[in-house]
């Protein structure tokens, strides 16, 4: 995938294939604003966000849930968080009883070198937010570095975690001196509503110098909470996608590909998965390879169960407008209701947007694509509630920017990246897209 700019991929082999395959994520250890915190219930207090106030416990506050928070607020855009953040997550919280509606969101956030997770609350339909918990490890403070986190909220119970819980996850340790790193994906859990978070397991630990990236969360059809991954340690593949599965959040088993294409130097990466009404599972991805039938495209694929997605070297089909558009690199997934259609729609961003001829569309950074078909047939182009300024390829313009619909699929938020002077910040705005 593309984190390779800069120090952090320096280690990793020089085939031909790693210039085209990745462009860096190493902002994710850049340089901060947010004071060190020492309690992953602490909160950054420069991190006021686009303006709500309160951020102590959720039965203290105003509650935009209550089984009413269908509709997000129109927005203009904004920034989400003082200062830098990375790697934008947002969800509406479903299955959180009195909680249900309140919007949260998460990003990486450098912190001086003690890399964080922020999370956001909005308790006004994501027209506000404000910064209400912090995930804090040794794992990724002292620079050891922190990436490409995933926020998850539990729809049914996973052994003891009751449905409502959340997790987050990311990857810990790129930075780490190359004779003694082993990156990890850990995995933090939530009760309290995103306040204070709690280690709960890893999902894996690398068994060699390379890289483990870009957690994935999703219940398969047997309950199963499933982690889909990035994975860097095999040296048949440069890079390939696989799943790990676990009765209690606690113990992973099951390890196995999910798109692993036959080229040594192909890289699938970055895997988004939503279940669909029917039952059908969908996921997006991008495969960097030095073949520019690829190149960083956006793909997808389906599985009917979220576990078993066939044979891993098919890799997938690539999603095109009527006339051929297509996106590359970092993209991310969403579902939405739609009147009268009982599928639903997905929605698709990217972080590049291309014409059939390879040059870059007029609309890129600026537009995200519908599909009421399940994902099969043409995609349909809508503007992007944030519209990304900077044409600059790399970890931060549009870089797997978060897609959440309203509960009747009317309205979009969009958490997307932009440079504002040197410093990466996330916006945030909401828009119509029926």
């Amino acid at each position: 995938m593309s984190r390779r700019t800069g120090h952090r991929h320096a280690r990793k082999v020089a085939a031909a294939v790693a210039a085209v395959a990745a462009f860096g994520l190493t902002a994710c250890q850049g340089d901060g604003d947010t004071k060190a915190t020492s309690s992953t219930a602490s909160q950054d207090s420069g991190s006021k966000g686009s303006g709500s106030k309160g951020s102590g416990s959720p039965d203290a506050e105003a509650k935009n849930g209550e089984g009413s928070a269908a509709a997000l607020q129109k927005t203009d855009p904004k920034p989400l968080r003082d200062g830098a953040g990375l790697y934008p997550r947002a969800i509406r919280l479903e299955h959180s009883g009195k909680n249900n509606g309140r919007v949260l969101a998460s990003t990486v956030v450098p912190n001086g070198g003690n890399g964080i997770g922020a999370i956001q609350e909005s308790t006004d339909g994501g027209a506000n937010f404000n910064q209400v918990g912090t995930i804090a490890d040794p794992a990724s403070a002292d620079g050891k570095g922190l990436c490409c986190s995933v926020l998850y909220e539990l729809p049914q119970q996973v052994g003891d975690m009751p449905a409502g819980t959340l997790l987050w996850a990311a990857s810990f340790g790129q930075d780490e001196p190359e004779s003694s790193r082993h990156m990890s994906i850990r995995v933090f859990k939530s009760t309290d509503v995103g306040r204070t978070w709690s280690h709960l397991s890893t999902v894996a630990t690398a068994p060699n110098a390379n890289g483990l990236w870009e957690p994935e969360f999703s219940i398969d059809a047997d309950g199963n909470l499933v982690c889909h991954y990035s994975d860097e340690t095999d040296p048949n593949h440069s890079q390939k996608l696989v799943a790990v599965r676990s009765r209690d959040g606690v113990s992973w088993s099951g390890l196995h590909d999910t798109v692993a294409s036959g080229p040594v130097p192909d890289r699938p990466g970055m895997a988004v998965v939503r279940k669909l009404p029917n039952g059908t599972y969908a996921m997006t991805y991008e495969i960097c390879s030095k073949d520019p039938k690829f190149s960083c495209v956006v793909h997808y694929r389906t599985s009917p169960d979220g576990w078993d997605w066939g044979d891993p070297a098919n890799l997938g089909t690539r999603p095109e407008t009527a006339d051929g558009k297509y996106f590359k690199h970092a993209p991310t997934l969403a579902w939405a209701p739609e009147d009268g259609n009982p599928q639903g729609k997905l929605l698709l961003v990217g972080q590049v947007m291309y014409n059939a001829d390879g040059s870059k569309a007029e609309g890129s950074g600026r537009t995200v694509w519908t599909n009421s078909k399940g994902g099969e047939g043409a995609w349909k182009e809508i503007p992007a509630p944030v519209a990304v300024k900077s044409d600059k390829i790399d970890f931060c313009p549009n870089y797997s920017s978060s897609l959440l619909p309203s509960a009747d699929g009317r309205q979009l938020l969009e958490i997307a990246t932009d440079y504002d002077g040197g410093v990466c910040r996330p916006y945030h705005a909401t828009n119509d897209v029926s």
